[in-house]
């Protein structure tokens, strides 16, 4: 019966230690929510204290003279100036979702979800600099999407 405990020393060596400190969780959660809330919020500064200069948020749709699926690209001047007019204030409160998940970290890498009202987005976060800031987006809107 020596087996039982010597695979579970085996498993437990196995395992990865922990890849992030709580305030690097913290901090990637913070940063998702900077989005988060600066969309909803109209506020361009804290949108822009979230994302890297070369941030590019895509999603997949179809071009219009072909149907064949293309990527569609943002950046974060683009996306900072649609949150300074203010798109995202569109959205009625009680429709205003604002999950974040935190998928895994590991070193200087992240990759969260976070879930809006309209759309779900993966992010790809980095520590640059000391700092999470969210590099990569790719984003799918939510069927029945409202506005």
């Amino acid at each position: 019966m020596l087996r039982r405990p010597i695979l579970l020393l085996t498993l437990l060596a196995a395992a990865p230690a922990a890849a992030q400190s709580a305030a690097d969780s913290a901090a990637i959660r913070a940063t998702a929510l900077d989005y988060v809330e600066g969309w909803y919020g109209g506020n361009a500064d804290r949108m822009n204290r979230a994302l890297h200069p070369e941030l590019v948020k895509r999603i997949v749709v179809a071009d219009t003279a072909t149907g064949r699926s293309v990527l569609d690209n943002m950046g974060a001047t683009a996306l900072v100036n649609a949150t300074r007019r203010g798109f995202g204030k569109s959205t009625p409160e009680n429709r205003r979702q604002r999950e974040v998940r935190i998928l895994d970290v590991f070193g200087n890498a992240a990759s969260v979800k976070t879930i809006m009202a309209d759309w779900i987005d993966y992010m790809q976060l980095a520590k640059v600099d000391g700092r999470w800031v969210i590099v990569n987006v790719l984003w799918e809107q939510k069927p029945g999407r409202g506005g």
